[in-house]
């Protein structure tokens, strides 16, 4: 049974958690709680057999149960289309909503100063492996707006310059269903900057 103390540790741990504040973690804390056996022990069941099972992928940084991973072996998608992001999270934010059918890099990151971040950080040794292997034609960088994302992928594209592979980079700027008078400045100029022909 647990004592207090194991519930205010349970409680803390779920705090550490990235969108979920002491508040939120007493409510989780108390709905797993309110239901062990259907709830908290077959999570718990998941956590560990998660924590010994998925590992990262050595060839594009993707978390998976196979190494590589599922994408990297998928024959149906297209090989010589990378698209570069900095996180896992940003890799399965595009799988959800579908719209790239090549594979990925992951960083890990991006270049900052003020973290102690460098070049060394980054995973792109991968990357530059797969290009120099041959058969990769575009690389997309999907990096953040900001002042860390927007130095990374210049510093990637500088790199990549030599390699003759095309080079792009995500559209910036008006959201779908965006007011123009509720955006900010830096959004409005990044979409007025990257603007197309119709």
């Amino acid at each position: 049974m647990m004592g207090h103390g194991d519930i205010d540790q349970l409680i803390t741990m779920l705090a550490r958690l990235p969108g979920l504040g002491p508040r939120s973690a007493r409510r989780a804390a108390l709905a797993l709680l309110r239901q062990p056996e259907s709830r908290m022990l077959p999570l718990a069941h998941l956590m560990e057999r998660a924590a010994t099972s998925v590992k990262t992928c050595t060839r594009c940084g993707n978390l998976d149960t196979v190494d590589p991973c599922q994408i990297c072996t998928d024959t149906a998608r297209d090989q010589g289309l990378i698209c570069v992001v900095e996180t896992v999270g940003d890799l399965w934010a595009l799988e959800r909503a579908g719209v790239h059918r090549g594979v990925y890099q992951v960083l890990g990151g991006t270049l900052s100063a003020l973290a102690g971040l460098g070049p060394d950080d980054l995973n792109v040794r991968p990357l530059f492996e797969r290009i120099e292997a041959g058969g990769v034609r575009e690389v997309i960088l999907a990096l953040s707006a900001t002042v860390e994302g927007a130095t990374t992928a210049h510093w990637l594209q500088e790199r990549l310059l030599s390699t003759g592979v095309s080079v792009t980079r995500v559209g910036h700027g008006v959201p779908m269903g965006g007011a123009l008078d509720v955006l900010d400045d830096g959004t409005l100029a990044a979409a007025l900057t990257a603007r197309r022909s119709l």
